[in-house]
């Protein structure tokens, strides 16, 4: 059976729910807006009368290519019941009763994917809507021309520029500024030319059958899950592919009947900084797409207070109750018709991510939610983003316009018009800043790729502003003083040339000319020890301190210096968990490591490690100062071996250049021999390693002398030093035995009654050494699981090559949702962990299990390590708050499995 006739024959599938039928908790099968729409239903609260079609029919849609059995029926079903309820019959040529059709992802996804407004008119109810307007035909024909854009946009592919041309020219004749000032005539001959559109682009003319409107528009809505913008969104956003969105029909209340009637946007706190109070956008005489658009500037939702107080006050009431009842912050969308409130959606809203930690914080002072909650509804990922630098403004840069702070930030690049102008300088490593008058869902993949956007038009919910603020990209919206061109905008007197450096400040909405230096965020300057003074950091320090109150991961650090490993204690660290010595070998001393592995007698190389030793010694004495009573794992030497001989091309090209000139190239040709016979084909799976200690006697010995006889010097300082010794690319528990005695034989000699304890362990980065663990735990006090190596070669990838050659495919083609390299592959590398970790633990209960590679920073690969049930997890310094506050999270989420 296929997985398409296994969608369609679920037994007894019930595809269709009435608003009454539906709640909160059944966003899988209802789609977010569709599970809030009946939850609003539930309370009481003034929704038009609908129903959803599930994403279980979306699902069989997709996998078949037509909707399930039993589909048409429960819609003829549920569209009687709707028909019943308003009173009007969809495409009733006097009294219509006309429809919305719209998409609802369990995800919110803004913008992403399909809506198509009035589904229900025709060329004869157009007329039946007039009088049912009381005789308004500018509204009937604006209602109408709507829909022939939305729909053939949507539904049939016709080129939105086109409709958009078409309007313009219809505002030129009339010498209009916006479409509020089209009269009826103007709308009626612009809805002709519509349809002339739609009939060139798809061949035929404008669907006059209601039913078949309804039916098309909800297929392109399901197709619409799989269009490029939204799958791009999904794999940003981390969202599966395989949900599907429910579609919700809506019987159309209409905001655009005159100067009484209005459509909005309302937050019930600030979501761009979390302050207290009533936020949003309204726009008169509009329809709710207008809003989001972005193509007309708002007025502030304030500014309803006077236009209309009984339904401003209403809705005030509504938004409290809202936000009690989702114990959040709630983003609302509703239509005013002639002095009616009409609530069209709600959802938790998206947020920035300071926003996040300020609303959670508040939210638990006010009795709201506990601290457990507050944890769940921040993430490590919004961290990371409050530790980025902001703008310094001591030099008074040269201000150019100022928007709407939409989306936290401080982002400096060249100006671009276009998103595939920001793609392209993007992906040549350029900085830029998309400009628009209004972004749209097209303009994703330039959104992405850009540091900053910059809008011309729209508020704070705004695709621009909402889509940047869900991505944690900085954004400034509304600059209406900004004029644009195709290649360049103008504002107070000045022309941006396509190019040119700008810096865009999402915080206060101001935007700069040239490049605007930048200084450390608060948060930073908070982790950094500073005394600072804000409600942000008051808030990051009271979920800091339950995350660590709450989690089991210990937290280390990678560091190579002292200078990291102090940054990275003050950051939080509990202890380092990488010490790459290979990185202490590179500059100055290169040729000291050159002349070891090159050596070609025992004296030679007895020289060159002598000559090594107090160097080494120096470093540990330093590295274990700064972290005085803490554990400090030093990994023995692990470079690919080219990274420290001379470059065999070079060399080549310098013996035949001097071969050819009659010089002397003697001690270059002995050189290039002994380079030639060490030379790999792939160093990254040869001479490295435990390997290389073994082969290359006294190297590992001489390193190991120097962190012992470093914790030696500092504990009888006073000092706590704790030095665990760590073999690389151990495959078989023969190598790291061999190792281990030469090893201890010198711990016991160095350390003898000085009271330092000396841990040996092993780094499980090979594929065999993960399948052996119980073996290799025989000899190993701890595992550190390398988890770049081990995904590298579990996949057979290099990391070094593959991510620029094809990722980007197996990204598009969906093999990948995330790169293996970024976030831990569960099943695959994943699956090696966990059976090291349950056979290393077999044998040996005791067994320190850490991971140090990349993926111990990483928000979702931290959430795994806690499951798998290491001890810690170990990342580069600036990651180290990220991973204290995900290892909270995780014990958390643990802690409800369990207790489910």
């Amino acid at each position: 059976m296929t997985y398409g006739e296994a969608v369609v024959e679920k037994a007894g599938e019930k595809y269709v729910y009435d608003f009454s039928e539906g709640h909160k908790d059944l966003k899988q099968l209802l789609g977010g807006k569709g599970a809030n729409l009946a939850e609003m239903t539930r309370m009481g609260l003034p929704v038009p009368a609908g129903f959803t079609v599930t994403t279980s029919a979306c699902q069989a849609y997709l996998a078949t290519g037509s909707n399930p059995p039993g589909l048409a029926a429960e819609i003829d079903e549920h569209l009687a019941a709707l028909e019943s309820a308003m009173g009007r019959r969809l495409g009733d040529a006097s009294d219509p009763l006309l429809v919305s059709v719209r998409s609802g992802a369990a995800f919110s996804m803004p913008g992403m994917m399909e809506t198509v407004l009035n589904v229900g008119l025709n060329d004869e109810s157009v007329v039946g809507l007039a009088a049912q307007a009381g005789g308004n035909e500018r509204f009937a024909w604006d209602s109408y021309r709507r829909l022939i854009q939305m729909f053939g946009k949507t539904v049939c592919d016709v080129p939105g520029d086109e409709f958009s041309n078409a309007l313009d020219e219809a505002k030129a004749a009339r010498g209009a500024t916006d479409d509020l000032h089209l009269e009826a005539a103007d709308l009626q001959a612009l809805t002709d030319r519509y349809k002339r559109i739609f009939a060139k682009h798809t061949g035929h003319e404008f669907p006059q059958d209601p039913r078949e409107q309804m039916r098309l528009a909800m297929e392109a809505v399901f197709r619409s899950w799989n269009a490029e913008r939204a799958v791009l969104y999904r794999r940003q956003e981390r969202i599966p592919a395989d949900l599907g969105t429910a579609v919700n029909v809506v019987a159309m209340v209409f905001g655009n009947l005159g100067p009484d009637s209005g459509t909005g946007v309302a937050f019930t706190r600030d979501p761009a900084s979390g302050a207290q109070g009533i936020y949003g956008d309204y726009l008169q005489n509009a329809q709710g797409e207008d809003v989001v658009a972005g193509i007309r500037n708002t007025i502030p939702l304030d500014d309803l207070r006077t236009l209309d107080r009984r339904s401003y006050d209403e809705l005030l009431e509504i938004m409290a109750t809202l936000e009690g009842h989702y114990r959040d912050l709630c983003d609302i969308e509703f239509t005013i018709e002639r002095g009616k409130l009409w609530m069209l959606q709600t959802r938790v809203g998206k947020r920035t991510a300071g926003a996040a930690f300020r609303i959670a914080a508040q939210l638990v002072n006010e009795g709201m939610i506990d601290l457990d909650e507050a944890l769940r509804r921040v993430s490590g990922a919004q961290l990371a983003q409050l530790m980025f630098p902001r703008f310094d403004l001591a030099e008074e840069p040269v201000a150019l316009t100022k928007g709407i702070g939409a989306s936290p930030g401080a982002a400096v690049g060249r100006a671009v018009f276009s998103a595939e102008r920001a793609v392209e300088l993007a992906a040549a490593g350029e900085q830029v800043i998309l400009v628009r008058r209004e972004t749209n869902p097209e303009d994703l993949a330039g959104m992405i790729a850009a540091q900053g956007i910059l809008t011309a038009r729209g508020g704070k919910t705004s695709h621009a502003a909402v889509v940047a603020r869900g991505m944690g990209r900085t954004c400034v919206c509304g600059a209406d003083q900004v004029e644009i061109a195709a290649d360049r905008f103008t504002t107070g007197g000045r022309t941006i040339n396509e190019g040119d450096v700008i810096s865009v400040d999402g915080t206060t909405g101001c935007v700069y000319l040239g490049a605007v230096p930048v200084r450390p965020s608060e948060v930073v300057q908070y982790f950094e020890g500073e005394q600072t003074d804000s409600v942000l950091v008051d808030a990051v320090h009271k979920l800091m301190s339950h995350a660590d109150t709450t989690r089991a991961l210990a937290v280390r650090t990678n560091a190579d210096t002292a200078a990291d490993a102090a940054r990275a204690r003050r950051f939080g660290a509990e202890g380092i968990g990488l010490c790459r010595t290979e990185h202490m070998f590179l500059g100055d001393r290169r040729e000291l490591v050159e002349r070891l592995i090159l050596a070609a007698t025992p004296t030679e190389r007895a020289d060159a490690l002598a000559a090594l030793l107090p160097l080494q010694r120096a470093d540990f004495v330093d590295l274990f100062r700064a972290m005085d009573g803490l554990p400090v794992t030093v990994r023995l030497i692990d470079p690919p071996l080219h990274e420290f001989l001379p470059s065999l091309e070079e060399l080549a090209v310098n013996v035949a250049v001097a071969r050819e000139r009659g010089e002397d190239h003697a001690e270059d040709a002995q050189l290039l021999d002994a380079v030639r016979r060490m030379h790999e084909q792939n160093p990254m799976l040869g001479l490295r390693g435990v390997r290389l200690g073994l082969v290359i006697p006294g190297l590992f010995a001489m390193q190991v002398r120097a962190i012992t006889e470093a914790a030696v010097q500092l504990a009888r300082e006073g000092l706590d030093p704790h030095p665990e010794i760590m073999v690389p690319l151990v495959g078989a528990v023969q190598e790291l035995e061999t190792v281990r005695r030469e090893c201890e034989q010198i711990v016991t000699e160095v350390v003898a009654d000085s009271g330092v304890h000396v841990l040996i362990g092993t780094m499980i980065e090979v594929p065999r050494a993960a399948l052996t663990a119980g073996q290799i735990a025989e000899a190993a006090d701890f595992f550190s699981f390398g988890t770049n190596d081990l995904t590298q070669m579990g996949w057979g990838f290099s990391r070094d090559d593959v991510e620029g050659a094809f990722f980007w495919r197996y990204l598009e083609l969906g093999i990948f949702g995330i790169s293996p390299f970024e976030s831990i592959d569960r099943d695959g590398v994943g699956r090696l962990i966990r059976i090291a970790t349950e056979e290393g633990r077999a044998v040996r209960p005791g067994l320190k299990l850490g991971v140090c590679g990349e993926h111990g920073g990483d928000p979702e690969s931290v959430h795994f390590f806690h499951e798998v049930g290491l001890d810690y997890v170990s990342c580069s310094p600036f990651r180290v708050p990220v991973a204290r506050l995900e290892a909270g999270r995780a014990a958390i989420t643990a802690g409800e499995s369990d207790s489910r």
